[in-house]
């Protein structure tokens, strides 16, 4: 008699670490790398006033990879992203500093502005089959140029004080307290609280769904720890938020996106048609599936993304600049392909592209501090990206 004969249970877990092994290998290898860095700073990576930094540094990134992930998974590229972010942010800087226009009416026209440009070339991609690796590198070009025709070649700022809320402002607390003398955000640690109440019943939820149709596939003891995990990821960051000035604005904007295309991805037609374009564009267009228009509609939120990134980005400045957004859509691609994403399309989650762009962003952070300079950085973030997508490869060919 077999091995697995005596030990079915240890077959299963064999079987679910397999199927699964991308998703567990993506979310210990940023344990791995925070840790790595905590030692290698003497601590400084931990610091709340360090993940803060963190957080506003890769916000816009993590906000157009959630784009770029839909784009990727639809089975085409975007190349213009970084080009229309500092595009997007340099209308806003003559919208807001030069004609004086209010910060909520000009942010409602840059995003709108985006997803236009976005859709224009989701137009060309979808209607007239230009490739989209042509459409947005052209695009980069156009939009880099114009940047620099709207500035005039110069930079432009300061931008409206509400403006800058957008990316250096904290949610306020209204409780006042404090730990020891030292200020402490407890409407931060209660929103932490909340979410992870949330996001583990939500989990049990799901697990108890799953168990009613025999879909249950997670091992139990796997299940608990993944939460268990969760629990102490979210909580111990809120305490840190707390322990600093609270939770930026910029995080509860991302928070809000992250959770609603993890909605689109998993629970709409809209997603699970994207999903079925990027596997075999032939099938699902047979199968009735509009996929020109669904090919635009992508391209088009990508585009509005872009431009609220942009937006967040000339925030963070203060200022609009020339060369911004310049490299963006390198950190973007990489965070999605880093993340998970397939390169033929068809596959990807939302949890991996925002991993994996905190993987890039952390690995910035921790370079930065330990005093490594941009040229290696360069090199480094370059053979990660290629070691996430060798690896890719190999273990689908080893699966297949």
């Amino acid at each position: 008699m077999s091995q697995t004969a005596h030990h079915p249970h240890k077959a299963d877990l064999m079987t679910f670490v397999k199927a699964n092994m991308r998703d567990y290998a993506l979310l210990i290898s940023l344990l791995t790398i925070m840790v790595f860095f905590q030692f290698a700073t003497n601590g400084t990576l931990f610091m709340p006033v360090n993940m803060t930094n963190i957080i506003l540094q890769n916000s816009y990134i993590v906000i157009m990879a959630l784009g770029m992930l839909l784009v990727i998974v639809a089975g085409h590229i975007d190349l213009s992203v970084g080009s229309v972010s500092g595009f997007v942010g340099a209308v806003a800087a003559v919208m807001m500093v030069q004609w004086k226009l209010p910060v909520i009416p000009a942010a409602i026209v840059c995003i709108i502005l985006g997803a236009v440009i976005g859709g224009a070339q989701g137009f060309f991609t979808a209607y007239y089959k230009i490739p989209a690796f042509i459409v947005t590198l052209a695009g980069m070009l156009i939009f880099k140029g114009l940047a620099l025709t709207v500035l005039g070649g110069a930079s432009v700022g300061p931008f409206p004080q509400f403006f800058q809320l957008l990316s250096s402002g904290y949610v306020p607390d209204p409780f006042g307290f404090s730990i020891g003398g030292e200020p402490f955000n407890l409407l931060a640690m209660l929103i932490g609280i909340a979410v992870t109440a949330l996001v583990v019943w939500s989990n049990f939820k799901e697990r108890r769904n799953q168990q009613e149709h025999d879909l249950a596939e997670e091992p139990d003891f796997i299940f608990l720890g993944r939460n268990l995990l969760i629990s102490i990821g979210f909580l111990g960051f809120a305490y840190l938020m707390a322990s600093y000035k609270g939770l930026p604005n910029v995080l509860i904007v991302m928070s809000i996106l992250i959770a609603m295309f993890t909605f689109i991805t998993n629970r709409t037609t809209f997603g699970r048609r994207i999903y079925a374009m990027g596997g075999n564009e032939k099938a699902a267009k047979l199968s009735g599936i509009n996929t020109e228009q669904l090919t635009f509609r992508t391209f088009a939120i990508m585009g509005a993304l872009a431009g609220l990134a942009g937006l967040i980005f000339a925030a963070r400045l203060n200022v609009a600049t020339p060369k911004a957004g310049a490299g963006f859509e390198l950190d973007v691609i990489a965070a999605c392909f880093i993340g998970g994403a397939a390169t033929t399309g068809g596959v990807g989650k939302v949890v991996g592209a925002v991993i994996g762009a905190f993987i890039m962003g952390v690995m910035n952070n921790g370079m930065s501090i330990m005093g490594i300079g941009i040229d290696w950085q360069q090199v480094i973030k370059g053979a990660v990206l290629m070691l996430a997508v060798f690896l890719d490869v190999y273990y689908k060919k080893k699966m297949g």
